[in-house]
């Protein structure tokens, strides 16, 4: 190899040299920046945590006052209602459950389903009330506690419905069986329309 030969490999391997040097130094910044990166994302997941938990000890208490402040409303030994989250294959999910004497049931396998119905409707108001921006204060219910069974249930339930209309200034629009003598609807609604069939099959509404 003449020395002219040898001076042009030098200079390969020298440019070759200045190359690697300079994508060295470049991957080490990218590595700076990517721990920096990891550090500001961990922070940003503290963060993350600490408000997903506060958020779901909010929704914890106002789910659960509001649903056994109704079921204690209407009952005389009323469950507990317990909202409970869990993280369950990677992802965030939400048990309803009902307590009674220390024992947790599932709501389907508690005493009667009128117990269920009442806590529906708790759990429709709440999550109205929780909504942001919340929909128009109108909510219109079809036969939301046809499953309550007994007359002093029903007086209940329907001085409940008062109750929180007037507190919430929400306006609630009902439809009732007639299980419920009408003079007790009358006691909590601002305006009754009572609907009778006759034998011709004809609708007769009445304003009361």
């Amino acid at each position: 190899m003449s020395i002219y030969e040898f001076r042009q490999k030098l200079e390969r391997r020298k440019g070759q040299r200045n190359q690697i040097h300079n994508n060295l130094k470049s991957i080490r910044k990218k590595i700076k920046e990517l721990k920096e990166e990891i550090i500001i994302s961990e922070k940003a997941q503290v963060i993350i945590q600490i408000v997903a938990k506060e958020t779901q000890e909010e929704l914890e208490y106002r789910l659960s006052e509001l649903v056994s402040l109704c079921l204690k409303s209407v009952f005389p030994n009323p469950y507990e209602f317990i909202v409970d989250f869990k993280i369950r294959r990677g992802k965030t999910e939400c048990d309803l459950l009902f307590k009674r004497n220390r024992q947790l049931m599932k709501p389907v396998d508690a005493s009667g389903i009128g117990t269920v119905d009442v806590a529906a409707f708790g759990l429709r108001i709440a999550a109205w009330s929780l909504s942001k921006p919340r929909t128009r204060n109108v909510l219109i219910l079809d036969e939301p506690f046809k499953h309550l069974k007994g007359i002093e249930s029903n007086k209940k339930v329907i001085q409940m419905v008062k109750t929180l209309s007037e507190q919430l200034e929400l306006q609630i629009i009902m439809i009732s069986d007639e299980r419920i003598p009408i003079e007790e609807i009358e006691k909590g609604a601002d305006r009754i329309f009572e609907i009778s069939i006759n034998k011709k099959g004809v609708s007769k509404v009445e304003v009361r």
